[in-house]
Parts: structure tokens; C-alpha cells; sequence
């Protein structure tokens, strides 16, 4: 199994005890909340909604954790550095 599989968050609401919840549940948990709220509302364009709110986060992240260096940046997310500086000037139009 990928490691990225087990990435585990921890949980914001309960720091105290430092509980952890597997990446994918909170995706999982964040998006039936959302369509949940949205009740009968019409939903589109639900894949680029998502893909445009985990990508720069998780962009800004990663940079954060290499201090601002966009190689290591690139290898941590198993693109090139071409393509990171590509969707962070995406991420910034």
C-alpha cells in the first residue's frame, strides 16, 4: 500500500488528546458535509471545485514545509518544478 494511503491529520477539534483521522476520511467526511448542506440544490462542477481548493493548499504547504524551494517542493509532490511553477501561477490567476 502507498504511504500516502495512511497520511493521517490530526483532528483540529480535539487537539488535547491528539486523535488522528486518515487524509481520505477527512476528504470523505468534508465532502458529505458539503453535499449534505447543499441539500436539493443543484451541484456542478463538483470535481473542479474540489481539485481547486486541495490544490493550493496543499501547494502552500508543501512549500512551507521546503521553505520556499521549489525543487524539493516538486520532488514531495512527484511533479517537476516546471509543472509546480506552472499551477502555482494557475493557482494565482
Amino acid at each position: 500500500m502507498n504511504d500516502m494511503h495512511s497520511f493521517a491529520v490530526p483532528d483540529a477539534l480535539d487537539d488535547a488528546q491528539n486523535h488522528s483521522q486518515p487524509l481520505r476520511e477527512c476528504v470523505l467526511n468534508a465532502l458529505r458535509s458539503y453535499l449534505c448542506s447543499m441539500g436539493d440544490h443543484d451541484i456542478q462542477g463538483l470535481y473542479r471545485l474540489v481539485m481547486d481548493e486541495v490544490e493550493q493548499p496543499l501547494f502552500e504547504a508543501v512549500l512551507e514545509h521546503t521553505k520556499g524551494n521549489q525543487s524539493a517542493a516538486a520532488a514531495i509532490l512527484g511533479i517537476s518544478r516546471g509543472t509546480l511553477r506552472k499551477k502555482l501561477k494557475q493557482c494565482t490567476d
